[in-house]
């Protein structure tokens, strides 16, 4: 009798095992959700849209993109957070929302490594440093002598408190000794426009809020954020390139699954996304957006993430960002 529960009790574990292998070897057997945090039309949704469209034809099922916007973006992940670990809801996690968010609000409601299985990095998006034309500084050199002259009078601008744009330039003054006033904004668009009007004079922006501005004259730009010059703005210099040694700041975009996701099906979304994100036609739509292609797998992008939680935790416990 002893010998036979034994054996019903070994067949009830293998049975799920096996089970629960085969599913994964039938992934997908049914439609894929990928939850982006932004409206339709944000750099999110444009991307996850692009990406959904080509995984669709790869995996012979479809992957429906769905905007949960709200909170911050924290509501997309606390949704995604819930859902089963299936395979069949996905998230397209960035900075803002896997990293900056949790240390600006620890009870924010997930935690980003404990609730989460990063599938991959896919994009950078950089900023560039842009100054409203009347400012007397031409060069990223005279800009900070500028500013060292005059601490506390030039206003940058950022998409709001906690914003990549305003970790951007805390990050900037910390390595380079300057003092500039923060002014925030509701969004990226208004803050350019507070440039144009001259509300202030400096920020940190996306490329595609800027560039056309930059080439019209209407905005000055002194450097980029990262440590590779854009494709789409060949012509501006890193800030490394112009003696902020090092400087390398990005949103970064990535694909995360709920966290006891099974590893076969993460395996697989890593090598389908991987094979996607190198096509030349979506390399050139990323080009166009002013995005960089990453290529961090599972490993190196949980690294990553632990790195970015090290600098930006240091940035909102300088600045007393975090809410209690």
């Amino acid at each position: 009798m002893r010998a036979l529960f034994a054996f019903f009790a070994a067949a009830a574990v293998v049975c799920p095992l096996s089970a629960g292998l085969a599913q994964d070897d039938a992934y997908p057997a049914r439609s894929v959700r990928l939850i982006v945090s932004s409206l339709p039309g944000g750099n999110p949704d444009v991307l996850g849209r692009l990406l959904a469209d080509r995984m669709s034809g790869d995996l012979g099922k479809a992957v429906i993109v769905e905007n949960v916007s709200g909170a911050g973006g924290a509501l997309s992940a606390i949704t995604a957070a819930k859902a089963a670990p299936d395979g069949y809801t996905l998230l397209f996690g960035d900075t803002g929302i896997m990293v900056i968010n949790p240390l600006l609000k620890p009870d924010i409601g997930y935690d980003s490594i404990k609730d989460f299985a990063p599938i991959t990095a896919l994009v950078a998006l950089p900023t560039i440093l842009v100054a409203e034309p009347k400012v007397p500084a031409s060069t990223l050199a005279e800009f900070i002598a500028l500013a060292k002259s005059e601490p506390g009078k030039i206003a940058y601008g950022s998409a709001g408190v906690g914003s990549i744009h305003h970790m951007t330039m805390a990050m900037f003054a910390e390595q380079t000794g300057i003092d500039v006033v923060h002014v925030p904004y509701r969004a990226g668009t208004a803050m350019v426009n507070g440039l144009l009007t001259g509300e202030i004079q400096v920020g940190w922006s996306g490329i595609p809020n800027v560039q056309a501005l930059i080439e019209s004259g209407r905005l000055r730009s002194y450097c980029i954020s990262v440590l590779q010059r854009s494709a789409s703005t060949p012509a501006i210099p890193t800030c490394d390139e112009l003696g902020i040694k090092g400087f390398d700041v990005a949103t970064v975009m990535g694909l995360f699954a709920p966290k006891e996701t099974s590893p076969k099906i993460v395996s697989r979304l890593q090598n389908e996304v991987a094979k996607i994100m190198r096509q030349p036609a979506m390399a050139a739509r990323m080009e166009q957006l002013g995005m960089i292609m990453e290529e961090n797998g599972t490993a190196d992008y949980v690294a990553f993430m632990q790195r970015d939680f090290e600098r930006y935790g240091a940035i909102v416990h300088k600045l007393d960002l975090q809410t209690r």
